[in-house]
């Protein structure tokens, strides 16, 4: 038979009934011819399905590989990951170790990143530390001791820990207790004498601060401020440190 006595495909016309044909097979003359002389079939509610012809979905095309592009380089996504954690603030080495466990990163990429980015410098476990230090004093009036928990809670080790604490000066820890005793001051004044007094040893000693050292802060500071000696007892109130 001549190309111009065949007849027409039965998806001429239709885009997606062409592409259906292509991909699935053409449909055969006869089949095409019989399901032009059948009804429409329509939906529940009298509507015609979509896609004209075809009454029943296919199966999603498999994904284009090509299109997609290769799959990333599980090294160069940890690089990534490494560098967007160090923008804006120093990590300890443990904090994007765990990072890059938390995102399935292979322990041997991992290790060996985490030693590359620490010889040039841009891991250094002992910088962070005398940073956070420095910033969580200041910021917070932290003492020693919650200081110590905080990095060690963010795996530095203890020496380092040690060495970063060495240069916490004792008089600066105790102005920013004496600091944080005044601001709170503020909000106890409808409070008697005792009861000011155990919550703000409290508060220090949440802040890391020895019993003894707190309460000697919070006697004195309630004595400037003109409300007595600051409640009494010195051993009742170092007692008394489970506040609310």
């Amino acid at each position: 038979m001549k190309s111009e006595d065949r007849p027409a495909p039965d998806w001429l016309g239709d885009v997606a009934s062409g592409v259906d044909a292509w991909t699935h097979g053409v449909t055969s003359a006869p089949a095409a011819r019989s399901s032009r002389s059948a009804p429409t079939p329509t939906t529940a509610h009298g509507l015609r399905p979509r896609g004209g012809r075809r009454t029943e979905r296919r199966d999603a095309p498999p994904p284009d590989r090509v299109a997609q592009g290769p799959e990333a380089d599980p090294e160069s996504v940890a690089r990534t990951i490494l560098l967007d954690q160090l923008t804006g603030r120093a990590r300890s080495r443990q904090e994007l170790a765990d990072k890059l466990a938390s995102k399935d990163v292979p322990a041997e990429i991992a290790t060996r990143l985490l030693d590359r980015f620490t010889e040039v410098g841009l891991i250094d476990d002992a910088a962070f530390a005398r940073t956070w230090v420095e910033q969580r004093q200041a910021g917070k009036g932290l003492a020693k001791r919650a200081l110590q928990q905080e990095l060690r809670r963010k795996g530095v080790d203890d020496d380092t820990v040690r060495e970063a604490l060495e240069e916490v000066d004792p008089g600066a820890e105790e102005e920013a207790a004496r600091a944080l005793v005044r601001r709170k001051l503020r909000s106890l004044a409808r409070f008697d004498d005792t009861t000011a007094t155990r919550r703000l040893v409290g508060m220090l000693s949440r802040k890391g601060y020895g019993a003894g050292v707190a309460y000697r802060v919070v006697r004195e500071e309630l004595a400037d401020s003109g409300r007595g000696d600051g409640g009494g007892d010195d051993e009742a109130c170092i007692e008394s440190l489970e506040v609310d």
